[in-house]
């Protein structure tokens, strides 16, 4: 199957989850900047969340530089992903409406590991269509980034227990971890395409 109903649904929910949390930061009802500083933890919890969404928009695309195709059982890891990816709106706004509180801080996390989880399955399968001798498979390797990624989630999951704010803070870690985007495909694309005359 072709890759571009894909590629163009997975935008397409990318764009509405960057809309709906958005829609999180409601205008203050003062005039004076001071009425602004009740929003600071909300904006802070988008901006982490904004920075997540984007992080894997631009890995998606890289991504589908190198599929050729595409099978049900793809279809299926992609919309396992976007289901991970769409409730990021609502645990963004829970933990900035709550102050960093610890609950919404530990299921902000489980929300991460499980997008890290989908994300890897997705690669599996496409590695699977594609072969292990792919652009794809040789560009993703063992995925260290994606795996210490991961681990760094369960880490902060846990830390959330006895310090929300140290939790916070290793979700910062891992969004700077990825914030440069992963050119591990770009590289691989040029090494592969010929020469121009």
């Amino acid at each position: 199957m072709d890759k571009g109903r894909l590629e163009a649904f997975s935008d397409g929910v990318i764009a509405i989850i960057i809309t709906i949390m958005v829609l999180e930061l409601k205008v203050p009802h003062g005039a004076d900047i001071k009425s602004l500083l009740p929003l600071l933890p909300v904006f802070i919890s988008y901006l982490l969340s904004f920075v997540y969404v984007g992080i894997y928009w631009n890995n998606h695309h890289h991504t589908m530089q190198v599929v050729k195709s595409v099978n049900g059982t793809i279809l299926w890891a992609n919309m396992h992903l976007l289901f991970w990816l769409s409730l990021i709106p609502f645990v963004t706004s829970w933990m900035g409406e709550n102050h960093f509180a610890q609950w919404p801080v530990t299921c902000y996390g489980i929300v991460l590991i499980m997008c890290s989880l989908a994300y890897a399955l997705l690669m599996i399968t496409l590695i699977r269509h594609h072969g292990r001798n792919s652009v794809l498979a040789q560009a993703i390797g063992k995925d260290r980034k994606g795996n210490i990624s991961t681990l760094i989630y369960a880490t902060a999951i846990v830390v959330s227990f006895f310090s929300a704010k140290t939790s916070f803070a290793l979700y910062v870690v891992v969004a700077c971890i990825w914030f440069i985007p992963d050119n591990r495909i770009e590289k691989k694309i040029i090494t592969e395409e010929p020469p121009c005359k």
